[in-house]
């Protein structure tokens, strides 16, 4: 009962429901399958060197001939390395995030890439639709990994962005069931990107550990922090109470750049330390209870969306 929308036929996909590109987590496996389920599978190149990108890149089209593409964080440092070799594989639409879509829209649109930017308001909605984005992905204050300051929530961002722009909008932020799905939806959604959902799947490239970390956390183990250097929301775990201990100490940034380090979130989602590393994830997370394969999601997904809508408008 998930009918065609602006955002399914801009993708030239099945179903409305993107894969987030999460770093650690979204490797060639994850993103195949969710591209051969229906979806959009986005490869995370924001954990990726470029060899590596490379590399994942020709991993998918080895395994799906349905399209995907590639989230790109805007302040990578190798982000013009980046650019070059999604240009070079055709990839057919980028999702941006993390600066001004302004730098490389024009570049992507002339190699017939389609351009859709995550923002976390409608100030920002606002700049990348005069850039000449394609949609907007509004990331409400669910989400996990790195997030907006504003504190918006998806069901207050989504409708607000409706309200003032004029290009097809895709929530995301707390989504991870049918049900939620067709609630952003009704609020004028023409699609969702779904995260922790699918870093909880057996396909995702993250530790075994981590995954299950998804599915024992409940409400109140995620907290957004950091908003000094970058917001994100993370599991409370021992390095998390290390930043909240440097919070009550009154510590400088500087002081909190120094303990968060380098690689801290590759030790946690990709090598499995639950203790010293960074685990970044999303309040929905207390809804996701198993392990399993992205196949079975889509099914519950769509099941569960069906069962949802037939129920509502059959009152």
């Amino acid at each position: 009962m998930i009918k065609k929308s602006k955002i399914s036929e801009l993708l030239n996909i099945k179903y409305p429901i993107i894969q987030g590109g999460m770093v650690w987590n979204s490797g060639w496996k994850l993103v195949s399958e969710v591209s051969n389920c229906g979806g959009l599978g986005l490869l995370g190149s924001g954990s990726m060197y470029p060899d590596e990108l490379q590399k994942e890149i020709t991993e998918c089209k080895k395994h799906t001939d349905k399209p995907f593409g590639v989230n790109l964080p805007l302040f990578y440092p190798q982000v013009n390395e980046h650019i070059d070799i999604i240009v070079k594989n055709k990839i057919p639409v980028v999702f941006t995030s993390a600066g001004s879509p302004k730098l490389y829209t024009d570049l992507f649109k002339k190699h017939n890439i389609k351009v859709f930017h995550v923002v976390s308001s409608l100030k920002f909605a606002l700049k990348a639709e005069a850039s000449g984005v394609d949609a907007i992905v509004a990331e409400g204050f669910e989400a996990g990994g790195h997030n907006g300051i504003e504190e918006t929530t998806t069901f207050c961002l989504v409708p607000n962005l409706k309200k003032h722009i004029n290009l097809p909008v895709i929530a995301a932020g707390g989504i991870a069931t049918g049900q939620q799905i067709l609630a952003a939806l009704v609020l004028g959604a023409e699609g969702v990107q779904i995260g922790s959902r699918f870093a909880a799947t057996l396909e995702s490239s993250s530790h075994i550990n981590f995954k299950n970390a998804i599915v024992q956390t409940k409400e109140g183990d995620k907290q957004l922090t950091l908003k000094e250097l970058t917001p994100v929301r993370l599991i409370k775990n021992s390095f998390f109470k290390e930043i909240q201990f440097a919070y009550e100490k009154g510590v400088s940034s500087e002081e909190l750049r120094s303990i968060l380090g380098k690689g801290r979130a590759k030790k946690g989602m990709l090598e499995g330390n639950l203790i010293d590393g960074e685990l970044e994830i999303g309040q929905c997370s207390s809804l996701i209870d198993n392990i399993v394969s992205v196949k079975s999601v889509f099914n519950e997904l769509i099941s569960d969306f069906n069962k949802t809508y037939s129920t509502i408008y059959s009152l």
